[in-house]
């Protein structure tokens, strides 16, 4: 048996543990998206609102009995605004997506993100794209291009919120990367959540639907759901490093098959298939580079800022150097 660590050392890998629990965590948020599809009739705005304040719910708990002595006040204020708005943007149109298109052919489009954060960081923080990463993105094009088909398809208002949440993401993430040296994990969580609640609280005011409590009951859910699957995500990214936990999202596909299939009715289309393997491809070469030759990590923090703006997760081996207060709290939304 290993010696336990010393004080401030990186914790032990235990990559099993990592991707188990990465596995779960995925699996949850893929039910997570389920429920939101099966939310029929109820406007997108009332639909988030009532998902992001369920989870608002245990995050307030949690600030209520760590009482973290800190200020919450920004200390990069206009990239907070712009992450909560491209947060709030990326929630809306993911929850759009997802009521609207077969779960697989919007994970297809999702997974496109780390072409776009890509593509986003040459411009934004001066990042190098190499050859071995230009294959990545033309190839991750080509897998969008193949679940589009454009001129033999519809394309329609689900396709462009897919889109929308990938850019929303690929935005998100670019800010992460600016401000997570300088800002806490829960003011990054606190604002964007009170942004999304305050703003599509707003907007629900003007298209409210009254709801049975069945649905209600469903939002309940995907809130908690939220909590859950992100505690998982951050307990995984604690037990191993990132480059054994980040694949895993892409199970998130097999899942959309299995909820497509069995609970909606959907048919397995071949050619979204192959545009999502094209897709996956190059998000692995993606995450391939950027672990295993240290690129960077733009990729890793994908699901954990998708819909509802969590704060970015590092991986356990950026952590021995971070003072205990700087980890991620294990239970708020993202």
């Amino acid at each position: 048996m290993p010696p336990p660590s010393a004080p401030g050392a990186a914790t032990p890998s235990k990559p099993l543990s990592g991707v188990g629990l990465a596995l779960i965590g995925f699996a949850v948020f893929s039910l997570h998206d389920a429920l939101i599809k099966s939310v029929q009739g109820i406007p997108t705005f009332q639909v988030a609102f009532f998902a992001v304040l369920f989870s608002f719910v245990p995050f307030s708990l949690y600030l209520a009995v760590a009482r973290p002595e800190r200020s919450f006040r920004p200390q990069v204020p206009v990239l907070m605004a712009l992450r909560c708005l491209f947060t709030t943007s990326g929630l809306l149109c993911g929850f759009y997506a997802f009521n609207h298109l077969p779960l697989a052919e919007a994970y297809s489009l999702l997974f496109s993100a780390p072409i776009l954060i890509t593509l986003l960081a040459i411009p934004l923080l001066g990042e190098r794209v190499r050859a071995f990463r230009w294959f990545a993105i033309l190839l991750g094009m080509a897998g969008v291009l193949i679940v589009l088909r454009p001129g033999s398809a519809p394309f329609e208002v689900g396709h462009l919120a897919a889109i929308g949440a990938a850019f929303s993401l690929a935005i998100n993430s670019v800010i992460t990367r600016l401000i997570g040296g300088r800002e806490h994990a829960l003011t990054m969580i606190l604002y964007p959540m009170l942004a999304n609640v305050l703003l599509t609280g707003l907007l629900t005011t003007l298209v409210y639907v009254p709801m049975p409590g069945e649905q209600l009951s469903r939002l309940a859910a995907i809130g908690a759901l939220t909590v859950i699957g992100q505690t998982m995500l951050v307990m995984a990214y604690r037990k191993s490093e990132a480059q054994f936990v980040a694949p895993m999202q892409y199970s998130q596909m097999l899942w959309g098959l299995v909820y497509g299939a069995l609970v909606f009715g959907e048919a397995v289309d071949t050619t979204v298939l192959a545009g999502a393997g094209v897709i996956v491809l190059s998000g692995l070469l993606f995450i391939w580079r950027e672990l295993v030759t240290s690129v960077g990590r733009p990729v890793l923090q994908m699901r954990n800022l998708r819909v509802t703006g969590g704060p970015q997760v590092r991986p356990v081996e950026n952590r021995s150097n971070s003072a205990p207060d700087d980890l991620d709290p294990p239970g708020p939304p993202g």
